[in-house]
């Protein structure tokens, strides 16, 4: 069985592709490098990842990137041999603008190494790139920042030259027929002779569905399948898998269609989403007239796989033993450059050297990992001599710059390195509820994500013992972290929750923490284990 979400945490956004016998899957990464999360899989039930496509500045320079800017919905797509790769930067969304600048790099594998990115437009975001033939179309949003132009002016293509990597001519409205109001994430394809325009209509909340629409000319007029979405859970709030919307389409070797689309799952009813927007699947098959149909347009939790040759993904190891750091850990706003984070000053252990402080948009030094499951749980052993109370490293409970736990060791007034926990909920920082507890050089770090609550803990030599009190885990969810001025946007929500190792040094000098290990835990079947 497929089992959803297949990409578990934060992973929104997806752009599903077959190559071969392989298929492939990119998601959104927002203000986390490397940019561009890919998955691979070739039955679709098991998921290996390779880590990030843009993992250096000259691809992705998020410097001062806001929280939930960055790299929105990236588009996959294979043509003349190479993988292209569109993505965006953007680097504004607050006050009705959306600074949105859009990209290409191009590989002859998944695994790169990617070409330069050629620059395409910044007239909106969402784009995709459709190949028909030997021509290419280049596919957005079109954002609208007038006050009261309600912030789209629909969708348009623009003919992408594949020889000359540029784009040619003027962009070309698509004609949506009678469908109106915000539709954003346009995949194209063809089948027969329509084209095939998928859609992410209704926002990206409890509202969201995928559409389709089609046509015989790729710029239209299109009309909206009159038997509605094709995927969406806006009247059904008792699924399990919610928010299901922006899909994207893939056809196995033997000409079965697959939907992968963003769902979250929510804490109750239209509750928080900690776990942010995760990738699902679901199968399509058509109809007599040549429309697609994913069941009975719902989100599953589970369907039956296509029966494709298994192959089993080992987890990868987190022992830091590697030369670099595995695929499922990101840094925040900066590559993992050596300069600031290295796994061979100390061979076994990952060296941090301090960066700002949280609130900093320029130069943390954060190393996290998305948290998967509504139970699970995170470790980590710190060696860690603070010279002062600017000094301050440990594990972190993390979304973004305004919603954060931290559990840290630090340099009391006397020089007495001690424990501290430390939170920020919408940017107001509190310090301390928990007290302070001295401790030696090596210290043990823990936390365990239940549901709705959090809890830190720690083990100075003599066993684990809870540290703090129990902690409201949605301040870390996609809809708290969402904050409006009236009717403009002031912060987004995008990202889901991570769990990470931090070290600040608001000395601006780099004093450094190693971390020896870090193990992550799905505790959601776990039954008496003392780290769930």
């Amino acid at each position: 069985m497929i089992r959803n979400p297949v990409l578990p945490g934060s992973h929104p956004d997806p752009s599903l592709l077959r190559v071969g016998q392989d298929f492939y899957l990119a998601t959104s990464t927002f203000e986390w490098y490397p940019g561009v999360r890919l998955h691979t899989s070739q039955d679709l039930v098991h998921w290996r990842p390779l880590g990030g496509a843009l993992d250096r500045t000259a691809l992705l320079d998020l410097t001062g990137c806001p929280d939930s800017g960055g790299v929105w919905a990236p588009n996959l797509s294979h043509a003349d041999g190479l993988f292209h790769l569109v993505y965006s930067n953007v680097s504004t969304y607050a006050g009705g603008f959306t600074d949105c600048a859009n990209h290409l790099v191009t590989a002859p594998s998944i695994e790169g190494p990617w070409s330069e990115p050629v620059p395409l437009h910044s007239r909106g975001f969402d784009a995709s790139l459709f190949h028909d033939g030997p021509d290419s179309w280049l596919l957005n949003l079109v954002h609208d920042w007038r006050p009261g132009y309600g912030g789209s002016a629909g969708l348009e293509a623009t003919r992408y030259d594949r020889t000359t990597r540029r784009l040619v001519g003027e962009p070309v409205p698509i004609t949506l027929g009678r469908e109106g109001g915000w539709i954003e994430g346009p995949n194209l394809y063809r089948r027969g002779p329509w084209y095939y325009l998928l859609t992410a209509d209704g926002g990206t909340g409890y509202d969201h569905q995928v559409t389709v629409s089609r046509s015989r000319n790729l710029t239209g007029p299109y009309d909206r399948d009159p038997a509605g979405p094709l995927l969406t859970a806006r009247d059904r709030p008792e699924l399990p898998l919610q928010k299901a919307g922006h899909g994207s389409l893939a056809r196995t070797a033997d000409g079965r269609w697959y939907l992968a689309y963003l769902a979250s799952r929510p804490i109750g009813t239209h509750g928080p989403c900690v776990l942010g927007r995760e990738t699902a699947l679901a199968a399509v098959t058509w109809t007599a007239d040549d429309w697609p149909r994913a069941g009975d347009g719902t989100p599953r939790p589970q369907l039956p796989a296509p029966g494709l040759p298994a192959a089993q993904v080992p987890d990868p190891a987190d022992d830091f033993t590697a030369a670099r750091l595995g695929p499922h850990w990101s840094t925040l706003r900066r590559p993992a450059t050596p300069d600031w984070c290295s796994l061979t000053e100390r061979p076994s252990h990952l060296r941090i050297r301090g960066g700002r402080s949280p609130q900093s948009l320029v130069g943390p030094s954060l190393v996290a990992r998305r948290l998967t499951a509504a139970r699970c749980s995170f470790e980590t052993t710190m060696e860690y001599r603070p010279g002062g109370f600017q000094h301050l490293a440990g594990l972190t409970a993390y979304y973004n710059s305004r919603n954060w736990y931290f559990l840290h060791v630090t340099s009391d007034e006397d020089g007495t390195p001690v424990a501290g926990l430390a939170g920020c909920d919408r940017g107001r920082t509190t310090l301390d509820a928990g007290g302070r507890v001295p401790v030696g050089a090596i210290t043990r770090l823990g936390l365990d994500l239940d549901g709705a609550s959090l809890r830190f803990r720690i083990d100075t030599g003599a066993g684990w013992r809870p540290f703090g009190p129990p902690l409201d885990a949605t301040v870390l969810s996609d809809e708290h972290a969402e904050e409006y001025d009236g009717d403009r946007i002031r912060a987004l929500g995008f990202t889901g929750a991570f769990a990470g190792l931090w070290v600040w040094d608001l000395n601006g000098h780099g004093h450094h923490a190693d971390f020896r290990d870090a193990d992550y835990a799905d505790c959601t079947e776990a039954v008496g284990d003392a780290a769930c």
